[in-house]
This record gives C-alpha cells, structure tokens and sequence, in this order.
C-alpha cells in the first residue's frame, strides 16, 4: 500500500456480521497502517446481548455509529437504515464501503453508498440460495449487483456471479472469513 490515506467504512448490524468483521477488521489494522477504518452497527440485532458482547469478545473497536435501528419489518429496518447510513456517509466521505452477507444491514449500506457514487466491496459475494421467497437471497443479489468489487469465499459463488455476467477484476476469490475467524479463535 502506498503513503495515502484510505478510509473505509464497515457496516454491519447481525451478530454473524460481528464475526466476520472482526477478522478483516483485525487485519486492516495490523496490515494497513494508512487505513482507518469506521464501523456503523445499525442495531439489527439491538438487544446487547445479540451485539456488545461480540465486540468484547470478538475484540472489535466500538463501533462509530450505533443507529439503534431494528425490531420492525424488513421494509421499515431497510428504509430507516438507508437514512442514517447516508448521513454517516455524507459525514465521513469514506473511500469505501465494505459490507457483510446478507442481511437489510448489508443491502442498506450498498444502496446508501452507490446512490452516494461510493464504492462498496462486498464481502461472502456470489452466495445463492436460488430462493427468491427468502429475503436475504434478494439482499445478497441486489447487493452483488451493486457492488464494485466483490470477494467470493468459495468456486461456486465466484461461478454464481459469472453466471450473473459479474466477472472480471470486479470479482477476487478471497477465501471464507468465518473459516478465519474459527481458526483465529481456536488458536486463543
């Protein structure tokens, strides 16, 4: 990484978010120094048993933002997510967002930024279901769709994209961060 200064923002919102964050969190931290990373927790999951506790253990820095956002349906926790994203956006003008899975958090967070002309990488891209009755299969192909750049965990996601006309130096095989994570932890 040259000299510049880089600033990303993380959002995440669900505790299975809280787990892959901390192991690319960590690894900003210890691998680019020029980077600074912020974090906006959305309140998905709001009761702090289902989100404090994961950063004490998972030893992710407290987020920036807490949004306090969650507990109605999946319309109403993406309408006002993409509010308060966008205001933390405008804020912060991060030069990227990066952003987790599949849940109203994740599509939140990309539809903010690109309507902000802010790019977003999505990590656990190219993961289907092929279940449109589910709602996070319709977050994670929004999502996808919208990303500029997108690290798949696995042959079939990076597949599953190709197959969506998404390929290219848009897409990086990057590996599974849970998978990261499980070893990091098991080695504490």
């Amino acid at each position: 990484m040259n000299n510049s200064f880089l600033k990303i923002m993380t959002i995440i919102g669900a505790r299975p978010q809280f787990v892959k964050a901390a192991s690319v969190s960590r690894a900003l931290r210890e691998y680019y120094v020029n980077a600074k990373e912020v974090i906006v927790n959305t309140g998905q999951h709001y009761d702090s048993n289902m989100s404090d506790i994961f950063f004490d253990e998972l030893e992710i820095p407290r987020a920036d933002y807490n949004l306090g956002i969650g507990g109605g349906s999946h319309g109403q926790n993406t309408g006002r997510m993409i509010e308060s994203v966008e205001a933390a956006l405008v804020t912060e003008s991060p030069d990227w967002v990066l952003v987790y899975g599949d849940t109203d958090s994740t599509l939140a967070g990309t539809l903010a930024a690109v309507k902000l002309h802010i790019p977003v990488a999505h990590i656990e891209a190219g993961l289907r279901s092929f279940n449109r009755r589910m709602p996070e299969e319709i977050n994670r192909v929004l999502t996808d769709h919208a990303s500029s750049l997108l690290f798949t965990p696995t042959d079939t996601a990076t597949r599953n994209l190709a197959n969506e006309g998404i390929y290219g130096d848009r897409v990086k095989q990057f590996g599974d961060v849970m998978y990261d994570a499980a070893l990091f932890y098991k080695c504490k």
